[in-house]
């Protein structure tokens, strides 16, 4: 059960702040230039909180799809010319899908590592019994947005993998926005935390009436990908206007009827399996499947001391 404190005008968010923030504020929640259809399903003066109808179903089976990933140590590479080094980061990050249907349970897992600098023609670095596969950055890039584009290669791979063996395309929920894997199919995108304001203020206030189990109106938006939207709430008794709000995103090439349709069952299936606070501190937005996979993959990664201990000894040794 989550804990609420809640006194006239005062409330607090069951979000653990040592994770941020659910709904990440500056001054205020940063505001969005994303290109917005909002009467996809209703008009827009008519927007209201759904419930999915008493015939909508869940999938029997649906898969989950996520990733973690770790800096082992940062870099410092050579320049064989006797140039300034260049920096990077030696990094292990590894995917996973769980498929939930009476239980959850783990069906594909993967690990990876690598060196990711700006650097030319670095070799793959060798560290005790592993191996960090060399990969050159370009830009402003520290390696750390290199790092996440191979961590969502990775997951794709998977999620293709998976299907291809099982000769099935179960719903694909895959943690964080759906941009990057827009071409898998039947795949929705699970976004826990909020950094822009896509709505307008009225269809905003919307969002903050939402009751566990209900959802806004679908809507399409456009910023440099396109897709279409719609938040939920998943069950929280606090009163926080975005306790237990996510956001779903689904491929533009859908119809609007499939959109609706596919907000409707993804809506009667994720509310069960909300994370509880006394689990999980971002509770109740990371699903039990999510954090108990992230628990697997973090495990599977190894441990962190081992490794910087291999990677200082293969620099001297070097």
């Amino acid at each position: 059960m989550t804990t609420t404190y809640h006194a006239p005008g005062f409330s607090v968010d069951p979000w653990d702040p040592g994770y941020g923030a659910s709904l990440a504020f500056e001054a205020e929640m940063e505001g969005s230039s994303a290109a917005l259809t909002l009467d996809v399903e209703i008009p827009v003066l008519q927007w209201r909180p759904i419930t999915p109808g008493a015939t909508t179903k869940a999938p029997e089976t649906l898969l989950i799809a996520d990733g973690v990933r770790r800096i082992d140590a940062r870099v410092w590479v050579d320049d064989p010319e006797g140039g300034m080094p260049a920096p990077g980061i030696a990094a292990s990050y590894a995917a996973g899908i769980v498929r939930c249907g009476e239980g959850a349970e783990p069906v594909a897992v993967e690990v990876r590592r690598g060196v990711f600098t700006p650097a030319k023609g670095v070799a793959d670095l060798v560290a005790g019994p592993v191996t960090y596969t060399s990969h050159e950055v370009t830009g402003d890039d520290d390696g750390s947005l290199a790092l996440q584009q191979k961590l969502t290669e990775l997951e794709v791979d998977l999620a293709l993998e998976y299907r291809a063996q099982t000769g099935h395309d179960e719903l694909l929920v895959v943690d964080g926005p759906l941009r990057g894997r827009t071409h898998l199919a039947n795949a929705v995108g699970y976004v826990k935390t909020h950094h822009t304001s896509y709505l307008p203020p009225a269809q905003s206030a919307v969002v903050s009436d939402l009751k566990p189990g209900q959802r806004t109106p679908v809507f399409f938006m456009g910023t440099n990908w396109s897709r279409y939207a719609w938040y939920l709430r998943l069950p929280t008794i606090s009163t926080a206007p975005w306790a237990g709000i996510a956001r779903c995103e689904a491929g533009a090439d859908l119809s609007a009827e499939d959109a609706v349709e596919l907000a409707d069952r993804v809506t009667v299936a994720l509310p069960p399996m909300a994370g509880v606070d006394y689990k999980d501190p971002r509770a109740p937005q990371n699903l039990v499947p999510i954090g108990g996979l992230e628990k697997l993959l973090r495990h599977r990664l190894g441990d962190a001391r081992l490794l910087y201990r291999a990677l200082r000894t293969a620099a001297v040794a070097g």
